[in-house]
């Protein structure tokens, strides 16, 4: 089935993107000399680089655009809601996970369209002044099904709804001004966002040459202004994100040797972004699309994934439906 190529891309990000030969690991330095071979060092190094170059990729699929989508302002205080079931996706390429080392390029593998379940909650706290200073609070909850997926593992303590991984998200968004003739609602957020670390690979027994396990926390500021027009809302977006976590790695040496575990590798990026979002403004519901990009940053690998360039725009894009008062 394609969900068992696409979910686990979505969650590891593992074709998310490439860098020019460059900086070593020092994790791998252990293996440029014997019993280990020039291909063992290269593993190693696309094993490191894998999971730092998934960040930027999973992150996006975690955190969107607009964390209200199709929305352009606060609610309007107590006593206003909103849910949403929203899915966020881009394309990406998923390297070789049979990659031998006998070169520093991981070839690709497929290429997918990964889509990813979010739900999101708005709730009115406070109406400010004329919409000035107004506050809403958010929260998403992420949702990564497990047991559909060949070789994919989730940490037996992470949250979970039955075979559903969870992942959560909280935040706020603070009215700067409601809207007025030519003058644009604008508001102001901040989000944090985690998913539970997961492992996919096994190099046991599935015969894969290397494994992730990692997690991601993801931080998320947003500038949305846009206007609320008879039946239609209209937005545009700037946004940062951070994202942080932590990888274990395991990889099959192609010397014959037993596998090896690098625990603890630190994952730190930053990214900045641009959205646009449009919703048709129904009775209760609102139909909603984003689409945006993710701008690109050069990383300093050891090793280049076919096909992908760190430093190019990644175009993204959701779709939902939200229903409020």
């Amino acid at each position: 089935m394609r969900v068992r190529r696409v979910v686990p891309v979505i969650l590891l990000g593992l074709g998310s993107l490439a860098a020019p030969l460059a900086a070593q690991n020092s994790q791998c330095a252990t293996y440029q000399s014997a019993p280990y071979s020039t291909a063992d060092y290269n593993v190693c190094n696309a094993a490191i680089d894998g999971t730092r170059i998934f960040h930027p990729v999973a992150g996006l699929l975690v955190s969107g655009g607009n964390p209200v989508l199709g929305d352009v302002g606060t609610l309007g205080g107590l006593g206003h809601f909103s849910l949403a079931v929203r899915a966020n996706a881009t394309r990406v390429k998923a390297p070789d996970l049979n990659y031998d080392g006998s070169t520093t390029t991981v070839p690709n593998g497929d290429n997918v369209l990964a889509p990813l379940p979010d739900l999101e909650a708005a709730v009115g706290l406070f109406g400010g002044t004329n919409g000035f200073l107004s506050v809403d609070a958010l929260g998403s909850a992420i949702l990564l099904p497990t047991r559909a997926v060949k070789n994919l593992d989730v940490d037996p303590n992470a949250r979970k709804i039955g075979s559903i991984a969870l992942g959560l998200g909280y935040g706020a968004r603070v009215g700067v001004f409601a809207g007025r003739a030519i003058i644009p609602s604008v508001s102001l957020s901040v989000m944090r966002r985690d998913v539970p670390r997961i492992t996919y690979g096994n190099v046991t027994s599935g015969g894969d040459n290397y494994s992730y396990s990692v997690d991601l926390h993801a931080t998320n500021l947003r500038a949305v202004a846009g206007y609320r027009l008879a039946l239609v809302d209209l937005g545009v977006g700037l946004g940062w994100d951070k994202y942080t976590g932590t990888a274990d790695i395991a990889f099959v040496p192609q010397s014959a040797l037993p596998a090896q575990n690098i625990k603890g590798v630190q994952l730190d990026n930053s990214r900045t972004m641009a959205f646009a979002d449009a919703a048709l403004d129904l009775p209760i519901v609102k139909i909603a699309a984003e689409l945006g990009y993710q701008f690109g940053k050069s990383q300093s690998l050891a090793t280049t994934f076919q096909g992908n360039d760190p430093s190019q725009s990644r175009l993204f894009g959701s779709v939902g439906v939200r229903f409020g008062f």
